[in-house]
Formats: C-alpha cells, sequence, structure tokens
C-alpha cells in the first residue's frame, strides 16, 4: 500500500464523517435559542434562501457549464459584440437575477421559433458576487435546455458587462474595487467575453483587472471554476430553479413580445427596482463612500466622469450631497453638525459614531464634543433614559436646530415637549431624513 493511501485511511479514521444533522445540532447548541433563519439565513433579492453552509448532498452531478473557449475576450466598451439577445438594460434598471436568466430564455426562445438564430447572449453584471456568479452559470445551463428543444445549437456565447446601476460620483475610486469583483463573478460565471467600463478611474486600469484576473490568478486555466463548490452549485440550481417558472409563465403569457406589450415586463422592473432603492435609501445594502462609510475630507465628485442620464442608485444621496455643496458655496462655509456625546460611555460612543457616518453622507462638517459650540445642526448622542434631561440643558442654549440620535418612542412626545426638533435613528429613508434636516438648517432646494 502507498504511503499517501495509509495516511489517507488514517486522516478518515481519525475524522469520521460528520452527519448534516451533527451540525446542525450543534449550531442550534451555539446560538443558544436565538433565532437560527434570521441570525444565519440571508434572504438575496430574488427570494432565495441562502445557508450560512453547504454540503456535498446540496450540490447536484453535472458536466462544466462554464466558458467553452480556454479563455474570455477582453473587450474595450467601443467594440462590444453585437449580441441577439440582452438582458443589460433590464438590470440597469433594476431586474433581479433570477429575471434576467428567465428573460433572455424568453427572448431567446421567441427569435428561436421565429427562425432567427442566437449565438450571443449579453448580461450585465452586479456586485452580488456569487448571485451574479449563479446568474451565468444558470443561463447557460437552462439555454442549452430551450435550445435543443427547438433543434438548434446549444452552445451560446455570453457576453457581461460589469454595471452601471451601482456605480458613484463620490469616493469614486471604490468603482474600482466593485468592477473588480463584477469582472471577477463574469470570469467564473463562465463568460466568453467581458467588457469593464471605466468610471471615475484611469482606462487602463480597466485592462489591468484583466490581466490579474489571468495572467496572476490563472483563472483562464480551469473552464468552470465554480464547478463542485457545494455553496454555488445549490445556488446555481436555485435561481435556474426560479428563473425556468418565470420563463415558463412568460411562455404560457403568450411569450416574450406578448408579456412586454402587457406591461407585465415594466411592472416587474418598477416592483424590483424599487425594492432595491429602498435597501439603498434606509442603508440596509451599502454603497461605501455614499451611503455608508463616507470620506468626510472629500469635497465634490469625481470631475473626469458623469454617469449616464439611467437609474443608478446612489443618485437620492448624491443629490443630498450636491445640495450641501451649493449651500457651502452660496454661504463661505460647510454647514457643521455637532455631535454632542454625555452619559453612558457605550451607548454615546455609538450613536455618535451612526451620526458621523450619516450626516458624513450628506457632505456636513461634522465634529464630536462633549461641550456645546456652535453648529447649525445639534444631535444629542446619549441612552435613551439619559436625553429628557440632556435636551433641557441644552435646547435652551443653542439658536440651532437639536435632533436625537435613537428612536425613544417611550420619551418622543416629552423630547419634543422640550424643544428636541426631531429624531435619527438606524431603519429609518436615509434620503428622506438627511432633506429633512437640510431644510431646517435652511438650505436651499
Amino acid at each position: 500500500m502507498a504511503d499517501g493511501d495509509e495516511r489517507a485511511m488514517h486522516l478518515t479514521d481519525t475524522f469520521p464523517p460528520v452527519p448534516t444533522s451533527a451540525w446542525e445540532a450543534q449550531i442550534r447548541q451555539d446560538l443558544k435559542g436565538a433565532d437560527y433563519e434570521r441570525r444565519l439565513v440571508w434572504t438575496t433579492d430574488e427570494g432565495i434562501a441562502v445557508r450560512p453552509y453547504y454540503r456535498s448532498e446540496d450540490a447536484p452531478r453535472r458536466q462544466p457549464v462554464g466558458r467553452a473557449a480556454r479563455t474570455w475576450e477582453m473587450v474595450p466598451p467601443d467594440r462590444e459584440p453585437a449580441v441577439e439577445v440582452s438582458t443589460i438594460d433590464a438590470h440597469e434598471h433594476g431586474a433581479t437575477a433570477t429575471q434576467e436568466v428567465a428573460w433572455a430564455l424568453a427572448q431567446g426562445a421567441e427569435r428561436l421559433a421565429a427562425g432567427q438564430p442566437v449565438t450571443t447572449i449579453g448580461f450585465a453584471v452586479g456586485s452580488n458576487h456569487f448571485m451574479e456568479i449563479a446568474k451565468l452559470r444558470a443561463a447557460r445551463l437552462l439555454w442549452a435546455g430551450v435550445a435543443s428543444a427547438f433543434g438548434a445549437p446549444t452552445a451560446v456565447r455570453l457576453h457581461a458587462r460589469t454595471a452601471g446601476e451601482n456605480k458613484t460620483r463620490y469616493d469614486a475610486s471604490v468603482n474600482l474595487l466593485r468592477v473588480t469583483t463584477e469582472a471577477l463573478s463574469a470570469v467564473l460565471g463562465g463568460c466568453d467575453s467581458l467588457t469593464i467600463a471605466p468610471c471615475g478611474f484611469d482606462p487602463h486600469l480597466a485592462d489591468n483587472v484583466h490581466h490579474i484576473l489571468r495572467e496572476e490568478s490563472h483563472l483562464d486555466q480551469v473552464a468552470d471554476p465554480g464547478a463542485g463548490a457545494y455553496s454555488l452549485e445549490a445556488l446555481t440550481d436555485a435561481v435556474a430553479a426560479e428563473a425556468w417558472a418565470a420563463f415558463q409563465e412568460i411562455e404560457r403569457a403568450g411569450g416574450w413580445a406578448a408579456f412586454a406589450a402587457s406591461g407585465a415586463l415594466d411592472a416587474a422592473l418598477a416592483s424590483a427596482r424599487a425594492a432595491k432603492q429602498e435597501a439603498v435609501d434606509t442603508r440596509r445594502r451599502t454603497l461605501v463612500g455614499t451611503n455608508n462609510y463616507p470620506n468626510l475630507l472629500e469635497r465634490g465628485p469625481a470631475p473626469d466622469w458623469t454617469p449616464g442620464e439611467g437609474w443608478r442608485l446612489a443618485a437620492g444621496f448624491e443629490a443630498v450631497r450636491r445640495r450641501t455643496e451649493r449651500h457651502a458655496a452660496s454661504i463661505g462655509r460647510t454647514p457643521r453638525v455637532l455631535l454632542l456625546e454625555r452619559g453612558d460611555p457605550k451607548m454615546r460612543a455609538a450613536r455618535a459614531a451612526f451620526c458621523l457616518n450619516l450626516f458624513g453622507c450628506a457632505g456636513f462638517d461634522l465634529v464630536s464634543s462633549d461641550e456645546l459650540a456652535e453648529a447649525d445642526l445639534v444631535v444629542l448622542c446619549s441612552a435613551d433614559a439619559e436625553y429628557l434631561d440632556f435636551a433641557r440643558d441644552i435646547v435652551p442654549r443653542t439658536k440651532a436646530p437639536v435632533a436625537v440620535a435613537g428612536r425613544p418612542n417611550d420619551l418622543a412626545a416629552a423630547l419634543e415637549g422640550a424643544g428636541v426638533a426631531g429624531f435619527v435613528w438606524a431603519g429609518a429613508d436615509a434620503v428622506a431624513a438627511l432633506t429633512e434636516w437640510q431644510d431646517r438648517v435652511g438650505m436651499e432646494r
């Protein structure tokens, strides 16, 4: 027996297989009564529940579904290939991954039924890394079934381009990180050609992303890098199942043209777009530098990039930021928010940090202190139990509106009676809240 075989047998004896039931029992024990689904299961925009871990029984056995060629083609933005079927525009208007796959199938099926070929399908790739990988893998997998039903060639080229809907004008250097993860998703998902669109960074860096993925990461050496990964295989199946069900509904309704003409396409897009926008506006989804973790030293958007006129997730926050900048230019200084801290050290620090992030997204000048000072807006940062006395002390001593960090519902009426102008809290519509505070400090719309 070879040494390697002996070692393998020894490891198998030492570490016997652990059944899923044992893993689950241990997890629930470690959670100490906390809700498993709420703490560990993440639900995507498509309604797909992503589990905290996957095992071999979760992954189907299938042939690789990656690109047919050895590598992907680098395509500049001004030389993108013609595509017979595309969901790029749908993605840029808010479509989910399963909608994109279903709509690509429906468009393609209609072409095949009319005797027209489908050789290339176009997709935009966003920043939801694993879902975007699964989207492209599911599209190739399902397209083979659609094409074979019409007796057409099952091979198809997938052209991918980095998305525009999640790009930002402020802290635009983060866009380079976004396109890097998007390009990685496209390659791991099996794209045959890829366009990386520069947005606030030097165009040569877009080419460098291709080279890094190819020459340094060697992702062109594997036909289907996601094959065999339990989580990716399970997610691919979930996307495929949801997309296939949606495709069948479109077919039952008369096909792609009828679906679009009925208004169902616009309604589905509007619903998906509104859900994504709400997630960003309430900061449940982060756009680094725009709706969270702002660069407090930045003044003004990227000067060398102007986005198109289409919908973008960041547009609401960017409008708030521009309003502050216009006001600052008109009065000769940036309006100041004083984060006034008092009392419980843990609560005051946490609430001051939250407000620093929130008001920083609007471009305010921010100062933290435990002493009252001149400001355009004063935000009290403390524990709920200390707010009423805090407000009664501060409100009479400042002409600036006074806000409270948090949402002490039981004390709201008393605090308002003490002169507090309002509250800021996690989970609120941040665009609406910041707009309201801009109104209160006298900014012109």
